[in-house]
């Protein structure tokens, strides 16, 4: 086994804590395996750790591209690999801590993409898309790669673009794609630990809670700020859950309260979303919380699952 621990399950299920306090027992690093918060300027919105909550401990892959640049999950695993390749070539311990499922299990499988031609057929899905709308394209993708679709929903615009450009340019579905890798061993071989609670009413209050906090923080002028930038409200960044959702709030079309409430419900199923693709990893050690536990008992927990030595 790799001394490798990776910390997953949905937002707000409190990963980045348990993994700078797994990092600091282990003599570790964190790695963000977090698809949103590779881009500068874009803290609030995508809940990037603060330099007191990551408490001394070095952490990669946050802030590594602006906002308007595209950046995929091949440039993930390229820029990921080397970080945690450095981390071990060092003697300590890389913790892996975020919720996108495809990143951190193409990083640890070594997951290799072939880049897709680029001929235009994306820019024609993304006008189909912004005429017909998500749902539409969804039952587009579901005729050609059924197994994809049922993992997405209609809000998941740019997965849905992606799946029906990579078919269109390849003429392979991207299931089939994603299958290739499986064939041949992991990279690595971590230690799985997933995050959930008992009762799905407590996650759903925690994230309810963190919209609240991003707002008193300063989301809306986080927002305005990008806009002030340049950065384009149909960039993949500006698309994340926790941005989009303020838009109209801003000029006018929406009220903040009723903009919350989306983002509020667009997390909760995001949530549901990310558990879904987790289970499905049986190597993974579920703590599942009641939301009453001492933090202490959950690092403990976690600890009980790891059979390298720690500091």
């Amino acid at each position: 086994m790799d001394r490798i621990i990776c910390v997953v399950g949905p937002t707000a299920s409190g990963k980045t804590k348990l993994a700078v306090q797994l990092a600091k027992a282990y003599d570790g690093e964190v790695v963000s395996c977090d698809s949103m918060q590779i881009y500068k300027h874009m803290d609030i919105g995508t809940a990037k750790p603060t330099p007191e909550e990551m408490e001394g401990v070095p952490h990669h892959m946050i802030d590594c591209v602006e906002p308007g640049e595209v950046f995929s999950v091949g440039k993930y695993v390229q820029l990921a690999d080397g970080c945690v390749q450095d981390i071990l070539s060092r003697g300590k311990t890389a913790v892996i801590a975020g919720g996108t499922g495809l990143y951190v299990d193409s990083l640890i499988a070594g997951r290799t993409f072939a880049p897709v031609p680029q001929t235009g057929k994306r820019e024609a899905l993304e006008a189909q898309l912004r005429q017909e709308g998500g749902e539409a394209m969804l039952r587009k993708l579901r005729a050609v790669d059924p197994d994809a679709a049922a993992r997405l929903h209609p809000a998941d615009e740019k997965r849905i673009i992606r799946a029906l450009e990579v078919y269109a340019e390849t003429g392979r579905t991207i299931t089939q794609h994603n299958l290739d890798p499986q064939r041949i061993p992991p990279r690595y071989r971590p230690v799985w630990i997933g995050l959930d609670y008992l009762d799905r009413a407590v996650l759903y209050r925690r994230i309810d809670l963190r919209v609240d906090l991003m707002l008193q923080a300063g989301l809306l002028d986080e927002i305005r700020a990008l806009l002030a930038r340049g950065v384009s409200p149909r960039t993949t960044a500006m698309q994340a859950i926790g941005y989009k959702e303020f838009f109209d709030a801003l000029e006018g079309r929406s009220t903040l309260s009723a903009a919350a409430d989306l983002c509020k419900q667009r997390s909760r199923n995001y949530a549901k979303r990310q558990l879904t693709w987790f289970r499905r990893n049986p190597q993974l050690c579920w703590l599942r919380m009641t939301g009453q536990e001492d933090f202490s008992e959950v690092l403990s927990a976690a600890r009980q699952n790891i059979p390298f030595s720690a500091l």
